[in-house]
């Protein structure tokens, strides 16, 4: 591509607003085009900064491998914007991973093969550093903002007057949020936990908004430009951007307006910004009269929350997978291995501590169906209800045209409630949802007080089964290692069931045509999946891939058990059975040498029943 080309381009970039026309016309000379194919990485988590890269088109992900080796998406980059600036500073390893998502073009700056033009042009080099700067102190001040009072993260001071029902404020220049977010943030200080905790509720009110601008446009409602302005700020925030200014508590009065109105106003902000106008400059794009069009938050908020609810179920299962697929491996390995069944705490029959493991993954393949179902009801939507199900303030063939066009642009089979009015105040579907999360929930638990029970010991407890030591236990008991990653599960558990219980309580709370309590029900229902999401993850990595057997322990449990008398009940019968079995309880003697003793077996006769693949399965019984 031409300088010029590359120069007109670069005219555009951020990064380089400091510079002037003659300046960048100097070091567009200095970058390369460089072409990336589809999952062609641009440069990798860990290897050194060399180049810094402004895509001119394609979209590229930016990814950081998790502590347990998967990878997560941070955001998604597209025309315009640039990576890598920070071997402008050093040459430092990259802390994250770029890769092509589709065919992409870009402008290539190697820093080091321009070493010397960049110590020989400071001034052009000064002014990128200055610009760089700056970035950083928004990305450290967005960093700490969860940890700081919510006003002390804006740097510059300034501000731009906004004005609602109750009067005018000034809003900080730097967020794209408005007034009304603004009186959010300060009426509900609440939890803590603000919306950009839950990516995908973004996620999904940005699906929403786009489909109602696309609807509305078609409907010849909403102008061209505000339509396509609205649909790339949307498009921005699916791609991870912009989440940092959803800041209203998760728990808020109003049914979701404080949520609703956080996503017009952004959405309104960055879609002036896209035309060209300034933040606030709402006669050209405003929150509620064109990013809100044919809706009320009784229709977007909870249409939001289903897909974002649909969304999260799917990582969910995803990790359920992962967890069942760690138990099926211990499954097999420890399918040799014998050991007592207990009942009520008792010694019961033998049996293999693959069967255990085997048990627990077939147990949790179980929810992944049950997960899926009541998930899938959040494919129905009540867009176009707006206020109560009436459709008051849309068209009649908005209904269809933005539910039809939201099932479009996510790809999912998105359907409308039949009853709009019904749709509206029923939180049912939550209810259900939410009774699933409890489902795994208490089976996690189960699983979880089990590998604490067969880990117990070393010496004075069960000790079948070693889990792995992460931490020391104890803070005046030397040596002693706790079983954490159980205990963790538990307490996650606790905490899912009580939100359960809030749900139901929030759910019959209703009153006439909407329920209100809807945010404390999306909170709950949000931190139960985030929770069950890390608590299976550190169970998989923490303790499960980690367990070994015990063997020997194992094998003298079920050698000096009295419940190995039960295998020989077939064969000698129930009478000499018991008779066995108390005299073995009676003198601590072991059930094998007391029916060689008694006549009652010869010890071929015995060894053949007691061989371990004859007692934990049926057997065709040959009464001797």
């Amino acid at each position: 591509m031409s300088t010029k080309n590359i120069t007109d381009f670069l005219k555009k970039i951020e990064l380089f607003s400091e510079l002037n026309a003659n300046e960048i016309e100097i070091i567009a000379e200095k970058f390369e085009t460089i072409t990336f194919k589809k999952g062609d990485f641009l440069f990798k988590e860990n290897n050194e900064r060399k180049n810094i890269f402004i895509i001119y088109s394609g979209k590229v992900e930016l990814i950081k491998s998790t502590p347990f080796g998967e990878e997560k998406r941070l955001v998604i980059f597209q025309e315009y914007d640039f990576m890598g600036e920070g071997s402008l500073l050093d040459n430092s390893p990259h802390s994250t991973t770029a890769r092509a998502i589709e065919d992409t073009v870009t402008f290539s700056l190697d820093i080091i093969k321009n070493k010397d033009f960049l110590e020989e042009n400071q001034l052009i080099s000064l002014k990128t550093l200055k610009y760089l700067s700056k970035m950083i102190m928004r990305r450290m001040g967005n960093a700490n903002s969860r940890l700081m009072n919510i006003g002390e993260q804006y740097i510059s001071g300034r501000t731009r007057s906004e004005h609602d029902l109750l009067g005018d404020r000034d809003v900080p220049e730097e967020m794209l949020y408005g007034v009304q977010t603004l009186r959010a943030i300060e009426n509900f200080n609440i939890s803590g936990i603000t919306l950009n905790f839950f990516p995908n509720l973004i996620v999904g009110f940005a699906y929403i908004k786009k489909a109602a601008a696309i609807a509305n446009n078609k409907l010849k409602l909403l102008p061209d430009d505000i339509s396509e302005a609205i649909c790339k700020a949307c498009d921005e925030i699916i791609n991870g951007r912009w989440h940092k200014h959803f800041m209203v508590d998760m728990i808020q009065g109003g049914a979701g307006t404080s949520t609703n109105m956080n996503a017009n106003e952004v959405i309104a902000n960055r879609a002036l910004e896209i035309l060209g106008h300034k933040r606030g400059d709402y006669q050209y794009c405003h929150p509620n009269n064109h990013v809100n069009l044919s809706q009320s938050t009784n229709d977007a908020y909870p249409s939001a929350v289903h897909l974002a609810i649909f969304l999260s179920n799917k990582n969910l299962v995803q990790r359920l997978e992962s967890l069942i697929e760690s138990l099926k491996t211990k499954a097999n390995q420890f399918e040799h291995i014998l050991k007592m069944g207990r009942t009520q705490l008792q010694d019961a029959v033998p049996m293999s501590l693959g069967q255990s493991f085997g048990a627990y993954a077939s147990t949790l393949e179980e929810e992944i169906a049950r997960l899926n179902y009541n998930a899938d009801t959040f494919l129905e939507v009540n867009m176009g209800a707006t206020a109560i199900g009436t459709g008051i303030c849309s068209v009649p063939e908005y209904k269809y045209f933005v539910v039809y066009t939201l099932k479009e642009i996510t790809g999912l089979d998105i359907r409308l409630a039949d009853n709009l009015v019904e749709a509206t105040q029923d939180t049912s579907a939550f209810v259900m949802y939410s009774s699933a999360l409890k489902h795994l929930a208490i089976k996690l638990s189960k699983i979880s007080n089990d590998l604490r029970l067969l880990s117990s010991g070393p010496r004075a407890g069960f000790n079948e089964i070693n889990l792995p030591p992460m931490q020391p236990g104890s803070s005046i008991m030397p040596g002693k290692v706790n079983p954490v990653i159980p205990e963790v599960v538990n307490q996650i558990a606790f905490k899912v069931i009580g939100n359960d219980l809030t749900v139901s309580m929030a759910s019959e709370a209703g009153q006439l045509e909407l329920n209100v309590m809807e945010p404390v029900i999306v909170q709950s229902i949000s931190e139960s999946i985030e929770m069950l999401k890390n608590g299976m993850d550190t169970l998989k990595y923490k303790c499960i891939d980690g367990i070994t057997a015990n063997e020997k322990t194992c094998h003298d449990y079920v050698i000096n058990s009295i419940g190995l008398v039960t295998a020989l009940n077939p064969y000698i019968g129930y009478e000499k059975s018991t008779i066995v079995a108390k005299e073995a309880l009676e003198t601590n003697r072991g059930v094998y040498e007391l029916v060689l003793e008694k006549g009652f077996l010869s010890k071929e006769q015995l060894d053949e029943i007691l061989k371990p693949e004859n007692m934990i399965k049926p057997q065709k019984i040959n009464i001797i």
